[in-house]
């Protein structure tokens, strides 16, 4: 359906004053590098070589006016939920019965990382599809991520109370009786929870990686091996996988969850710095054969950093995997499945579990898995290219997989 009087805000676009890009410039300029030998291979992690490389182009050729006026090629709002402000974007479906979807994002995502699905998602004929898929496309930025700036009044925020700020935003300031929701990351237990609280304002949630609700639930919710101890008996294969996941994930949920304030005066100082936390993850999470840049172009990477340096976002992003802990999620109802709304969902075998090889055997071991019973699971994919961002790095199938769940159900 649509709104009710058409749509009920007038849009702000993003503005970022030259006197904030001018801050960033000399700041890049006077970045001291650490001694960082040895390590062009990246295994300590970002190579000082790469990383000044990327530092000098933010400073001398990065052009954040162009990305601005990309940006702004949407629809943007701001707007108070809850006494909390809030940013997204919006592209108007074009088709007989568009459905209102709001997409959220994940860490160190930000709302632009949706911006390759949003077009074929809104007006599917453009790309060859069927009007009848279309969605309204609401895609806002997790509070405290980026703009509309530095969130304030709102220390304990995580995931389940964002839930809340969603679904208050989608029907009481827009005025929808029913939308749908998808996710990755940190989006997509949101709109997990989305579709356990209020399943039934929902046409359903389609979302990547399928954690449960209760993930950061415990007290060594921060140790990303916990359910997965090594022991001498297992096959070399999920041995190796274990290690190599940790490797990706141990340190960033450890900092996040029990220091991520401490780590935040260095990152909110320094934007080669906050580049580089940030680098780290977009390497280590991308499925690019050792080679970020054939997944994120410098002028990618920059437009995400540049993102949250300007709003002064990265200790609240942060904030979220403590509070996640800190504020455990509680059921809303005890009835099962979980999450009572239709979902789907996309794996991409580059996060694969260990032991698990081919995108047949991702959705087998799901289904067959202890996960599957959090989910009312219509619509299971997995697929062989892609990383952690999926509607970035694989935004056909993303797209694809996402009208799939909704197929028949429209209204």
């Amino acid at each position: 359906m649509t709104t009710p009087h058409g749509f009920p805000l007038e849009p702000t676009p993003i503005h970022v004053p030259d006197e904030v890009l001018d801050d960033l410039r000399a700041r890049l300029t006077l970045t001291r590098p650490p001694l960082d030998e040895g390590n062009a291979d990246w295994s300590y992690g970002v190579p000082d070589s790469y990383l000044r490389e990327l530092v000098a182009y933010w400073r001398d050729d990065y052009d954040w006016h162009k990305a601005e006026a990309a940006i702004n090629a949407y629809e943007h709002y701001q707007v108070s939920v809850a006494g909390v402000p809030v940013h997204f974007m919006r592209k108007p479906g074009r088709g007989p019965r568009p459905i209102p979807l709001i997409l959220t994002h994940g860490w160190p995502w930000t709302f632009w990382h949706w911006s390759k699905v949003i077009d074929p998602l809104a007006d599917p004929a453009a790309f060859g599809g069927d009007p009848a898929d279309a969605f309204d496309v609401i895609v806002p930025s997790l509070p405290g991520f980026g703009f509309p700036g530095p969130l304030t009044g709102f220390p304990d925020v995580n995931f389940w109370k964002v839930s809340d700020l969603w679904h208050t935003l989608m029907t009481e300031t827009l005025g929808y009786e029913k939308y749908a929701a998808g996710g990755c990351d940190i989006g997509g237990i949101v709109s997990s929870q989305l579709g356990h609280k209020y399943a039934d304002e929902l046409y359903g949630i389609h979302i990547g990686s399928g954690l449960p609700l209760d993930f950061f639930t415990g007290p060594r919710a921060w140790d990303f091996a916990r359910n997965r101890p090594l022991t001498d008996d297992q096959p070399a294969d999920a041995r190796a996988r274990i290690i190599e996941l940790d490797h990706r994930s141990a340190s960033h949920l450890t900092v996040h969850m029990l220091d991520g304030a401490t780590l935040a005066h260095g990152l909110s100082d320094s934007p080669a710095g906050l580049l580089a936390w940030l680098l780290e993850r977009w390497n280590a999470w991308s499925d690019n054969g050792g080679d970020v840049e054939s997944v994120f172009t410098k002028d990618d990477l920059l437009t995400h950093a540049t993102i949250y340096w300007v709003n002064n976002s990265i200790a609240t992003s942060m904030r979220y995997y403590a509070n996640a802990n800190r504020y455990p999620w509680a059921p809303a109802h005890d009835r099962a499945p979980v999450v009572q709304a239709p979902v789907g969902l996309t794996f991409v075998t580059y996060e694969n579990p260990p032991g698990i090889h081919t995108a047949n055997e991702r959705v087998r071991a799901f289904k067959t898995g202890p996960q599957a019973d959090w989910f009312n699971h219509v619509n299971v994919n997995a697929h062989d290219h892609g990383g952690h961002f999926i509607p970035w790095e694989n935004p056909d199938a993303w797209v694809s997989d996402l009208r799939r769940t909704f197929h028949g159900r429209r209204p």
